[in-house]
C-alpha cells in the first residue's frame, strides 16, 4: 500500500507540465485586467477631448434636446486646433445645356482639399455629357489632384420627384467609396454660385464641430400636411427613358404614425456621419422613410429633413439654415426668381456662402467673380495657388499647401452667420414643432 502511495506521490510532484499553463493563464488574466482598467480610464480621458456636438442620452434629455451655447463652445475650443482642416464633398448637378454652367460653378468652388462629383442627367444629349467628361479628364489640375469625377451613370431626374433623392444618394455612395477623408457633403446645381472663396469657407468650418448638419427644416402642419402627405404621386423617370411630369393618382393614404414629417430646402450641407447613416441605415429608418418618400411630392424637400429629425443620434445636430441666399416673389411662386445685379448687395449682406438661382452667364456672376471671389482665371484664388500671375498667368497652375488658407471678408461674414446659427435661441428651435 505504501508503495502505491509513494508511486502516485512521485508522479504528482515530478510531472510539472501543469506549471507553465497555470502561470501563463495567471499572467494573461492579470494583463487583461490591467488593460481593462487602464483602457477604461484612457477611453474616458479621450472621450473628454472629443469634439462632440451630441451629448449622451441622459444629458440630451436634461438639456431639452439641444446644446447650451457655452457647453457647445467648450466641446471644441479645447482641441479643435489639433484636428486636421476639414474637407468638403460637392455634388454639382445639371441637365441639357448645363455643361458650361456646371464647369463654371465647379471652377468657382474648386479647392484641392475637396472632392467633387458631377452628374448630368439623361435628358442631356450624349455628346454634351461626353464633352463634360473630357473637359474634366483633360484639365491639368484635375488630372494631377484626382479629386473631380463625372458620374458614369446618367439618371433621368424629375423635378420634385424621388429620382432627385435617388441621384443624390447615389452620388453620396460614390463619394464614400472613392474617398475616406471628407467631412461635409454639399449639393449644388448648375444655377448655384458661391458668394465667398473656399478659403473663407474652410477657414470658418475649421473652427466648428464636425457634427453640425446645415439643413433648413420645419415640421409639416395643417393643409400642407394633408395635401402633400396624403397625396400619392408616381415619378415617370423611375421607369421611362424620357422626362415627363409627375403623375398624380386618385388614391389617398393615411399619415404615418411611426415618424413625424418635416420639410424644408432641398439644398443642404450634411456631415459624413449622417449621410453614412442614410446610406447604411443600420436601424432601417432611413430606408423606411425613403420608401415612403418614393410616392411623395417634393421628396427632395423632405427626405433628409425627416430622417434627421426622427433620429435621436442626429436630431440635436440639425441647424435650420441651408447656407443659401434665395429670393422669392411675393406671394412666392413655385420657383425662386432669378438673381441679378439688383440683388448683389442683398446677397452679400445675407452672409450666406452660396446663392441661387442664376441665369446662364448673367452679368452678376462676373461681378461676384471680381469683387467676392477674386477670380480672374479658371479658379477662385486661394492660398493653395502659388504660381505667378505675371502677364495674366494663372497662379493656380502651381499647387501649394492645401491646408493653408487665406481668409478674406467672406470669412468674417460667414463667421457672423455661424455665430447666430449656433446661438442658444436659434438652436432651441431645431426639429421642433413650432408653427
Amino acid at each position: 500500500m505504501r508503495k502505491i502511495v509513494n508511486s502516485h506521490s512521485g508522479r504528482g510532484f515530478s510531472d510539472r507540465r501543469w506549471v507553465l499553463p497555470f502561470f501563463a493563464s495567471v499572467l494573461v488574466s492579470i494583463t487583461l485586467l490591467m488593460a481593462a482598467v487602464f483602457g477604461l480610464y484612457s477611453s474616458s480621458y479621450r472621450g473628454n477631448q472629443l469634439q462632440l456636438d451630441i451629448v449622451s442620452s441622459v444629458e440630451w434629455e436634461e438639456s431639452g434636446g439641444y446644446f447650451v451655447e457655452t457647453d457647445f463652445k467648450r466641446s471644441f475650443d479645447s482641441n479643435w486646433e489639433k484636428e486636421e482642416a476639414p474637407r468638403l464633398a460637392y455634388l454639382i448637378s445639371g441637365t441639357k445645356g448645363d455643361s458650361q454652367r456646371m464647369l463654371r460653378t465647379l471652377q468657382a468652388v474648386y479647392h484641392p482639399r475637396n472632392q467633387y462629383i458631377l452628374h448630368m442627367d439623361l435628358e442631356a444629349p450624349p455628346r454634351e455629357r461626353l464633352d463634360l467628361s473630357m473637359a474634366v479628364k483633360n484639365d491639368m489640375i484635375f488630372r494631377k489632384v484626382e479629386n473631380v469625377r463625372v458620374m458614369a451613370q446618367s439618371n433621368l431626374v424629375t423635378y420634385k420627384g424621388p429620382t432627385m433623392i435617388a441621384c443624390t444618394l447615389q452620388a453620396i455612395a460614390i463619394l464614400l467609396k472613392e474617398s475616406l477623408s471628407w467631412d461635409w457633403f454639399i449639393n449644388l446645381s448648375a444655377s448655384d454660385y458661391p458668394l465667398m472663396t473656399q478659403d473663407d469657407l474652410l477657414h470658418v468650418f475649421s473652427n466648428l464641430s464636425r457634427n453640425l448638419n446645415f439643413i433648413e427644416h420645419t415640421q409639416l402642419h395643417g393643409w400642407k400636411l394633408n395635401q402633400r402627405a396624403k397625396s400619392i404621386i408616381v415619378d415617370p423617370a423611375l421607369y421611362l427613358s424620357k422626362k415627363s411630369s409627375l403623375a398624380w393618382t386618385s388614391q389617398r393614404r393615411s399619415l404615418p404614425t411611426s415618424f413625424k414629417l418635416f420639410t424644408g430646402s432641398a439644398w443642404v450641407m450634411l456631415t459624413r456621419t449622417f449621410v453614412e447613416h442614410c446610406i447604411w441605415g443600420w436601424d432601417n429608418l432611413p430606408r423606411t422613410i425613403l420608401m415612403y418618400y418614393s410616392n411623395f411630392i417634393s421628396s427632395p424637400e423632405g427626405y433628409f429633413h425627416t430622417v434627421i429629425c426622427n433620429t435621436d443620434e442626429f436630431r440635436s445636430t440639425a441647424i435650420g439654415h441651408d447656407l443659401h441666399y434665395i429670393a422669392w416673389d411675393s406671394p412666392p411662386k413655385q420657383h425662386p426668381r432669378y438673381l441679378t445685379i439688383k440683388d448683389f448687395d442683398k446677397m452679400v449682406n445675407s452672409s450666406a456662402p452660396f446663392a441661387r438661382k442664376f441665369a446662364k452667364d448673367d452679368p452678376v456672376l462676373d461681378r461676384i467673380d471680381k469683387e467676392l471671389l477674386g477670380r480672374t482665371n479658371r479658379f477662385t484664388h486661394g492660398a493653395w495657388c502659388i504660381g505667378s500671375s505675371h502677364d495674366g498667368a494663372d497662379p493656380c497652375s502651381l499647387l501649394g499647401n492645401d491646408s493653408e488658407f487665406r481668409p478674406g471678408p467672406g470669412a468674417k461674414r460667414l463667421q457672423q452667420l455661424t455665430d447666430t446659427l449656433l446661438s442658444e435661441d436659434f438652436r432651441s428651435r431645431q426639429c421642433s414643432d413650432q408653427r
